[in-house]
């Protein structure tokens, strides 16, 4: 008997863990879920699950109609369609903010030059900063030179 018991216990831990791994969050999530789309309102703005913007118009049982785009297309919806609701922060407060505050103007800073991440510093002056004693010309005259 001591033995069964050894036996399942690597089985009974897995799923145990499986539980408060995969089990719980994902009913957690569902019921976030369900709450949001059973709180949505009249005024509401909501992403369908395919991909329609809209506001909420009316509120029936299982079914919402939401008005879309420009020309106030209405469309009736399941609740179940829909994927978020849209929480955007009201605009006016943050433009008073930016009025109220003044504006002082800072001295920009002039960006460093940057090497790409694959290439490597050299002590070497960068070709554009080639010694004036040594026209460039000169060194492509010399190699052709020593090739021949």
């Amino acid at each position: 008997m001591n033995q069964q018991l050894v036996t399942l216990m690597p089985l009974v831990l897995l799923i145990v863990i499986m539980y408060f791994l995969l089990i719980r969050p994902q009913k957690k999530r569902e019921k976030a879920v369900t709450a949001m789309r059973n709180s949505v309102k009249v005024g509401d703005e909501v992403i369908t699950i395919g991909g329609l913007c809209g506001k909420i118009v009316k509120t029936k049982d299982e079914t919402l109609t939401i008005q879309v785009g420009a020309d106030k297309t209405k469309f009736d919806i399941m609740r179940w369609a829909v994927s978020k609701v849209v929480t955007d922060e009201p605009a006016s407060s943050s433009r008073k903010t930016k009025r109220e505050e003044p504006q002082e103007e800072t001295p920009q800073e002039v960006p460093k030059k940057t090497l790409p991440k694959r290439m490597k510093k050299s002590d070497e002056a960068p070709l554009d900063e080639v010694p004036a004693e040594v026209p460039v010309e000169a060194e492509a005259v010399e190699e052709t030179d020593n090739k021949e």
